[in-house]
């Protein structure tokens, strides 16, 4: 039997994804792009916006257009939040919520078309379900993402995230490093290590992400790691010197910043202030001044006034990041924040997303062009456009160089030259050593 995916959302989600596809490999299906004719179907959603509910439905109509008997599976965080919801969607089969999703096999029988879609999404509790979950990125297997983190204890205003995902909870060390060494035999020479609260690893079992990090350090093979994004209140001094002079983990932080007004940030239930945050990146330029940092942030949160958002501009043009993921606020059942009376108008959220992806461009565009004549290793994935190979140094600048079939998957150092097209061509410098992988 044919099975395809279609994944919304994060790397994680992606990740679980990809474990979904081994099992099915695994018995002997056949899996096959989401635009070819399938047997089975599975989508896994997302629940961050409203768009991605949207797609949601879209993606499900679009399955059944390609393959009108197809058995099809919706799972993740939006089966989670609003099994109902999808159960009422037209040609659905099989509802998966957060505990159920990894044991696809238990619920799903003989994939037979239901007269009626089944709904399996058990309440979140502590023991709520891990589900191990890798997924690598492109076909010339470079880089992974591996889960090692699940769920949130934070409860921040804006965020369906804890109801959809439940408590935080971790991967034991031990079986984080096990899957790292799978994916190394299998080629990769990078790890992003991913989950909802990555920082927020090892809580209540007793370890913590320093100790993972070193724990994956002593891995052969593995020659970069690279952390998804971390929240600020859990970037410690101690684990952040570790990671500048560290060999391995690669120098980039994204650190969710969500607003630069004080005000907003208490509103939001974050955990830190505007001048903590300032601190921080400050202590990261401090001991590297060529780490790339990335921020998230949210404009038109409810009450946020014009005074506010420019503040947090300003704000934003101040401090020495490189570049931003901007989010224009989205009304969540059941989060504190969707209650509120002072919600701002969604052309005024729209102006103001659009002044801060206009700022966040140019901070990208100056950090690459200040590249320009350095000499900085680069992990070449894919190929591109023109004969060209794409890599990412390990400050997360792309750079472009020709194509020469041995450097493909592998780390070499090159010089960087002049950014054009959102990433900077580049000249190798030697590679007389490469092996053919």
């Amino acid at each position: 039997m044919r099975v395809s995916f279609h994944t919304l959302g994060c790397k994680l989600n992606y990740a679980e994804t990809a474990a979904l596809e081994r099992q099915f490999l695994e018995r002997g299906y056949s899996a096959v792009p989401f635009s070819e004719a399938t047997d089975i179907c599975v989508i896994n959603t997302c629940t961050v916006t409203q768009r991605a509910e949207r797609e949601c439905r879209q993606m499900v109509r679009r399955a059944l257009r390609k393959s009108p008997d197809a058995f099809v599976i919706v799972l993740g965080c939006y089966a989670q939040l609003s099994p109902e919801a999808i159960a009422s969607i037209d040609g659905v089969d099989l509802v998966l919520g957060t505990g159920e999703k990894s044991r696809l096999f238990d619920f799903a029988g003989d994939f037979r078309k239901n007269a009626v879609p089944h709904i399996h999404a058990s309440a979140l509790n502590e023991t709520a379900d891990f589900g191990p979950a890798y997924s690598g990125e492109g076909s010339d297997r470079t880089r992974a993402f591996l889960k090692v983190q699940d769920g949130c204890d934070f409860a921040c205003s804006y965020c369906t995230i804890p109801l959809a995902r439940g408590g935080s909870r971790s991967q034991t060390i031990d079986a984080c490093v096990e899957q790292a060494r799978r994916i190394v035999a299998e080629g990769y020479k990078e790890i992003v290590l991913t989950g909802v609260n990555v920082g927020d690893y090892g809580k209540g079992n007793g370890s913590s992400l320093l100790q993972l990090l070193q724990a994956l350090e002593t891995l052969e093979g593995l020659e970069r790691i690279r952390i998804s994004s971390i929240e600020p209140n859990l970037l410690t001094d101690e684990l952040l010197t570790h990671w500048i002079q560290s060999e391995k983990i690669c120098n980039h932080f994204h650190i969710p910043l969500q607003s630069g007004s004080n005000s907003i940030l208490r509103a939001m239930r974050r955990r830190y202030t505007a001048d903590e945050y300032r601190s921080l990146i400050q202590r990261i330029r401090e001991q590297d001044p060529d780490a790339g940092i990335g921020a998230d942030v949210i404009v038109g949160f409810p009450g946020e006034t014009e005074a506010e958002f420019q503040q947090a501009y300003q704000f934003l043009q101040e401090i020495p990041v490189n570049y931003l993921h901007v989010f224009t606020y989205s009304e969540r059942p059941n989060t504190p924040s969707v209650d509120r009376k002072d919600h701002v108008e969604p052309r005024v959220r729209y102006r103001r997303s659009s002044q801060l992806r206009v700022l966040g461009k140019k901070k990208r565009d100056a950090f690459h062009a200040a590249q320009r004549g350095k000499t900085l290793p680069v992990l070449l994935e894919r190929t591109i456009e023109n004969d060209m190979l794409s890599g990412y140094t390990t400050n997360y600048v792309r750079v472009a160089v020709p194509f020469q079939p041995a450097l493909l998957n592998a780390v070499v150092p090159v010089r960087i030259g002049q950014y054009e097209s959102e990433q900077c061509l580049g000249t190798v410098i030697t590679h007389h050593h490469i092996e053919v992988t």
